[in-house]
């Protein structure tokens, strides 16, 4: 395992705020704070998948951490127009921007090229284990395949956010059969996972969010503005603004 244990001095203890009965009110709140409560309680609805891929990674090993890594990007990467999203793989807020209003932002204005929409890690975290170890086994993923796969892993990920967060070793199993699905090698999404390989990475991106005023995930920035809401509508009309300036 790679640097197994190291490198998670930052984290702070945590609280998932509590979702309010409003949408809206959801929307504009997301996953911030801190508490010592796991994330396990997640209602992002996905199912425990079938046949999951063991993967035995207990032999310690003695690759360096990586420190450094490009922004996964989809859409069009020199376009004038930049969305960034900031998210904690163990936030069910996450799970919710990532699998009901992402798709459309990215069918609308990401996969046509009018935009840039970028990746951003925001490990609040929300789980002491779960918030590092869904990133860096996604990190993994794009290291060893590519944004085109991050982006379907992630998506994975976010689709099935209850049957890896809180859910102990078998966790690591889910993890590694959707990095199998998307053409990653599970071992090392695992290996990534537990070892903490891309944790510099992470916090280089959170400190980032910091500096920019990020304080709950997912937050949304349309060319350097962070917006209220993580709303389709909200962020469609800051993009249409932004395009047509």
């Amino acid at each position: 395992m790679r640097a197994a244990g190291l490198r998670r001095g930052m984290r702070t203890r945590r609280e998932l705020l509590a979702a309010t009965g409003a949408v809206g009110a959801a929307l504009l709140a997301g996953c911030g704070g801190t508490s010592e409560s796991d994330a396990s309680g997640s209602d992002s609805g996905g199912d425990t998948p079938s046949n999951l891929t063991h993967v035995d990674v207990t032999t310690p090993v003695d690759d360096a951490p990586v420190d450094s890594m490009p922004t996964p990007v989809r859409g069009d990467p020199n376009a004038d127009v930049t969305l960034r999203v900031f998210e904690d793989y163990a936030c069910p807020h996450c799970a919710h921007y990532a699998t009901e209003i992402a798709p459309r932002v990215v069918e609308n204005y990401a996969a046509p090229g009018e935009i840039r929409y970028e990746h951003h890690d925001f490990p609040i975290p929300v789980s002491e284990e779960w918030s590092w170890a869904g990133a860096n086994a996604a990190r993994a993923v794009q290291d060893g395949v590519g944004d085109e796969a991050f982006f379907e892993y992630t998506h994975l990920l976010f689709e099935n956010q209850s049957a890896y967060v809180g859910a102990g070793e078998t966790g690591y199993d889910v993890l590694a059969t959707y990095a199998e699905r998307v053409g990653a090698d599970p071992v090392e999404a695992v290996r990534a996972a537990k070892g903490g390989t891309y944790d510099e990475v992470l916090k280089a991106d959170r400190q980032a969010g910091i500096d920019d005023g990020v304080q709950g995930t997912p937050t949304v920035f349309v060319n350097g503005e962070k917006l209220d809401s993580f709303g389709y509508d909200a962020i469609s009309s800051a993009l249409d603004d932004a395009l047509s300036g």
